[in-house]
């Protein structure tokens, strides 16, 4: 089922704040006022060795406080950069792999009741071996993919873009 992508636009809106990520504008509806987050967009990469490994990054997420195991992913933020050069531009700087094929599984809105964030999703063949270290702040995890995407079925990813990543790469790849 595909979503409705007809036109529709608020009567007003204001720019409250304009970051480098994201700007927050509050919107005025016939049916209310809303702040939303306009975003600039992003891309994340299931990389996949040729022995059968995901290559995960663990890194700190200040605003949960937390470190989370991720795809690698980042923001499509060079300009004139497409999302297929993002993903394979964080997979190299946040693993230090490149890419031998890379293939598009997908995309999501990661809140939208509040923001237009969207990722793109890819899945990619690794080279065997990395030729550069993971960019700092960054902790490279390699574990079997099976094993992670078990673990995404079973809810134990807690990072949504990596669960789902994951899921639609085993359909792809037709393994679980």
């Amino acid at each position: 089922m595909t979503d409705d992508t007809s036109s529709h636009e608020p009567m007003s809106a204001e720019t409250v704040y304009d970051g480098s990520i994201f700007t927050l504008v509050h919107e005025h509806w016939p049916n209310g006022e809303y702040d939303v987050v306009r975003h600039m967009g992003a891309a994340a990469v299931v990389p996949v060795t040729p022995d059968g490994d995901v290559l995960l990054v663990r890194q700190l997420r200040p605003a949960i406080r937390q470190e989370l195991v991720e795809v690698p992913a980042g923001l499509l933020d060079a300009a004139g950069e497409d999302a297929l050069e993002c993903a394979a531009r964080e997979l190299f700087e946040e693993t230090g792999y490149r890419h031998e094929s890379m293939e598009f599984i997908g995309g999501i809105y990661t809140s939208a009741g509040y923001s237009d964030e969207y990722i793109h999703l890819f899945w990619a063949r690794t080279f065997a071996e990395p030729e550069a270290m993971p960019e700092e702040g960054i902790q490279l995890v390699r574990k079997p993919f099976a094993q992670m995407v078990a673990a995404a079925r079973a809810g134990r990813v807690r990072d949504a873009k990596t669960a789902l990543a994951l899921v639609l790469t085993a359909r792809r790849l037709d393994t679980s």
